[in-house]
């Protein structure tokens, strides 16, 4: 039991995810791309509200570059699920140099 790993916060096919607000990040900075997920828009459903739209863009974490610069890939998906599918999928292609 000591070598378990005690991992902090939310991890999605062995990439962290981090929320802040309405925007959602994919991947370590450490790494040489992300994944933004931005919510542009919600609807509700009982108590819960459910992303219908999303801004996803693959980026790279050059501090040096600007923003609009750092995007390599950006597409919109109407739901949260799609979204973090396509992200996940551009991520480890982008990691493994088959971008």
């Amino acid at each position: 039991m000591a070598d378990e790993k005690k991992t902090e916060g939310l991890v999605y096919k062995g990439h962290p995810l981090r929320r802040i607000d309405n925007l959602i990040y994919y991947g370590s900075m450490a790494d040489k791309y992300i994944v933004m997920f931005q919510i542009l828009d919600t609807r509700k459903e009982q108590d819960m509200d459910v992303a219908t739209k999303v801004s996803v863009q693959l980026q790279l974490t050059d501090p040096d570059l600007k923003s609009r610069d750092r995007v390599v890939k950006k597409s919109e998906k109407d739901s949260l699920y799609a979204a973090m599918d396509v992200g996940a999928i551009w991520l480890e292609r982008a990691l493994s140099g088959k971008l």
